[in-house]
């Protein structure tokens, strides 16, 4: 992904633009609940600006997929990556709902990730995202066999399933598959298997661009092209 930095949002805290929907957290806090700091802190207003970021995206056009910026929020506390990241993930992937979803998050505060990867490992979820100036990537409860498939999609921008174990190596089309269960990757109903961050805002290629050097970008690039060649190896924490 080239080097971006997150574009102001008009007049409204939730934007649609190419595949995807933008939410600015920040302005979200601001503007739809009054809140005077972009302070995640207490379960309660995490649970209010959850509740908010639901509203936006039922309402709103814009595809499949949502990103999150919360670019903008200064400290957030466990409990509010708990309500805003890791139960706004379980929530959209209720089939009863209405507006199914999906998420991808992204922030400059390096602590934030850190708070989001560990509630998303206690509840079993895995998100892709980007904080710090890192690029995106799968944080959560992730395989070492399904983040290099992660990555080897991330770098092709889409894989059809008929081609996955050709491009992937032997077990690569089971692990892009689950990461399409996983709500990593998008499976569409030709069978192919379209990153989350190509179809979503940023650039004329459609992608989703995050915060961060062309140097950080490019290793990204070819630690991906490394990891896809090792998929037929077995993994450090198991083939799944």
């Amino acid at each position: 992904m080239a080097e971006s930095t997150p574009s102001p949002l008009g007049g409204s805290p939730a934007v649609a633009s190419g595949g995807a929907l933008t939410v600015d957290v920040g302005r979200l806090m601001s503007e739809r609940l009054g809140l005077s700091q972009s302070d995640l802190i207490t379960r309660p207003t995490g649970r209010a600006v959850r509740e908010a970021i639901e509203a936006c995206t039922a309402d709103a056009s814009g595809g499949s997929v949502a990103l999150v910026e919360l670019s903008g929020v200064r400290v957030m506390d466990f409990s509010c990556a708990d309500e805003v990241v890791a139960r706004l993930l379980l929530r959209g992937q209720d089939s009863s709902r209405s507006a199914m979803r999906y998420f991808i998050f992204r922030g400059r505060e390096h602590l934030h990730g850190h708070a989001v990867a560990e509630v998303l490992s206690r509840r079993g979820l895995a998100a892709a995202c980007a904080f710090g100036g890192r690029p995106f990537h799968p944080v959560g409860e992730v395989s070492d066999g399904q983040r290099a498939v992660w990555h080897a999609l991330e770098e092709r921008r889409s894989i059809a399933l008929g081609d996955a174990t050709t491009l992937l190596g032997p077990g690569g089309r089971a692990r892009l598959v689950r990461i399409c269960e996983m709500r990593l990757a998008h499976l569409g109903s030709g069978g192919q298997v379209t990153a989350l961050s190509r179809v979503g805002r940023g650039g004329g290629d459609g992608a989703v661009r995050s915060p961060s050097s062309p140097d950080a970008d490019s290793a990204s690039r070819s630690r991906a092209s490394r990891e896809s060649l090792d998929l037929g190896r077995s993994p450090r924490r198991g083939a799944s």
